[in-house]
């Protein structure tokens, strides 16, 4: 006999992310029959920032949430997050306009070239290369553009199709982690945490620095075995996969206005960088800064006005799934707010991390990102969901906000190297036909490597009170 839903396999293949966010705004809603509602008193420190005063948790009335009102909340949710969501749109278009220039693909294109006979060269400054586009503008899907590129230029060296994919993806997710200027995870992080926009750079660079020289390291080791030894490879098997579209691979030569297009985009990542740190810019200055540095960079690519304004809404159709992550994420803190679990769940998450020796406290916060973050995929998304949460955690275990930030950047980077949710990943996966369960196989000894050392880096920054 056979029973409709259960043999059916389409009913427990991987749950869509909208699917899995509207699964926990309903378990958030279930936990609010489950948690007493409970308060903490809250003052304002010397910054200005409303910060708990421990031992004031106080149990309140509950207010439990019917079924019925969780598509309001999900409404509600995208309304409360409605600043980020925009700025992540125009974020999206803007980035568009600038890929569309073709300046990134020129420079790659000579990069590629002036590095042919560098083999022991190319993964380093291919890693540390596209580590600029995850620090700068969280390039995720963008890398799917210079695949090909990697692989020929991998093939051309002895190496494999992996060690070109890897080079490129890596590198990626190597800057995304790091997230010195960040705007979709550091920065909302940060600005939700209450610190300074972009603060403490200084140790996430020296964590990406420590990433690509460990990532380098892993890819040549491998790369020259396989060099040695082609049938070392993990793809050594898939005669298809050794054939790559060379025409995808073809990228355009340097023209004046790619210089142009860079000159803007650098000054503007400058202007950035000064606007958050001296004039304490937040989103509002941001995306208009981003707005006009794709405006321009479009206009000096010759585009038409028209060209621009199809080219920007094509760039926010791309980029609207994760804006609504953002707003569905938001929801599950909506829910725990208007519920008034939300103190009780820092009273008893803190209260179990607390009988940690002190040593170990920032790292049980720090799993506990690791395992949320493969749950919630969006780096803006999680940090929606999980900093208002993490950062009073952080203040009653006189842990740093700062660090706090540290253990959900490093945590959400981190697993997009094995997430079959990842649409980076999976894309790259796909564009240069590399079965998952082979990467998988290939990635995760360097997955557990970085978790190790955004470990280390978690305790380092709570061992110097990082700021």
């Amino acid at each position: 006999m056979r029973i409709p839903f259960i043999d059916n396999k389409k009913y427990f293949s991987m749950p869509h992310t909208f699917v899995l966010l509207v699964f926990l705004v309903l378990v958030a809603g279930f936990l609010t029959y489950i948690i007493p509602a409970g308060e903490f008193n809250r003052v304002k420190d010397a910054a200005g920032r409303m910060v708990i005063v421990p031992g004031t948790f106080h149990l309140v009335a509950s207010n439990p949430l019917p079924l019925y009102e969780v598509p309001l909340k999900l409404f509600k949710g995208l309304m409360k997050a409605a600043d980020v969501v925009y700025f992540v749109i125009i974020i999206g278009g803007a980035f568009e306009i600038i890929t569309k220039t073709e300046m990134i693909a020129a420079f790659t294109g000579r990069m590629a070239r002036a590095l042919r006979g560098r083999e022991g060269w190319v993964v380093p400054i291919f890693l540390s290369a596209f580590s600029v586009g995850g620090f700068t503008m969280g390039m995720s899907n963008e890398v799917l553009v210079f695949i090909p590129i990697g692989i020929l230029m991998a093939r051309s060296l002895g190496f494999d199709v992996l060690t070109g994919t890897a080079m490129v993806l890596l590198g990626a997710h190597a800057g995304f982690t790091a997230g010195l200027m960040n705007p979709f995870g550091v920065g909302i992080a940060q600005a939700i945490a209450q610190v300074p926009l972009f603060s403490g750079m200084w140790l996430r660079a020296a964590m990406l620095v420590v990433l690509l020289i460990t990532t380098s390291i892993y890819i040549l080791r491998y790369a020259y075995k396989v060099k040695a030894d082609p049938a070392k490879s993990i793809l050594s098997d898939l005669t298809e996969i050794n054939e790559v579209d060379e025409k995808a691979a073809v990228l355009p030569n340097l023209k004046p206005h790619h210089y142009a297009v860079l000159a803007i985009v650098v000054s503007g990542l400058a202007g950035l960088l000064y606007g958050v740190t001296a004039k304490k810019w937040w989103i509002d200055e941001m995306a208009a800064l981003f707005l006009t540095m794709g405006v321009l960079s479009g206009f000096v690519a010759g585009f038409t006005p028209n060209q621009v304004a199809r080219i920007f809404i094509e760039g926010a159709k791309g980029i609207i799934f994760g804006a609504l992550v953002v707003g569905f994420a938001r929801t599950i803190i909506v829910v725990f707010e208007d519920g008034k679990i939300v103190d009780s769940i820092i009273f008893y998450l803190s209260s179990s991390i607390a009988f940690l020796p002190g040593i170990l406290q920032p790292i049980g916060m720090y799993v506990v990102n690791v395992i949320i973050s493969l749950i919630i995929v969006s780096a803006s998304g999680m940090a929606m969901a999980t900093m208002p949460i993490m950062a009073p955690v952080a203040d009653l275990l006189h842990i740093t906000r700062q660090t706090a930030v540290l253990m959900f950047q490093c945590a959400d980077g981190m697993t997009h190297v094995i997430l079959p949710t990842s649409a980076a990943t999976m894309g790259a996966l796909a564009a240069a036909r590399i079965p998952f369960e082979r990467w998988i196989k290939w990635v995760w000894p360097l997955f557990f490597i970085w978790i190790g050392i955004g470990g280390i880096f978690v305790v380092i920054a709570h061992a110097i009170g990082y700021q």
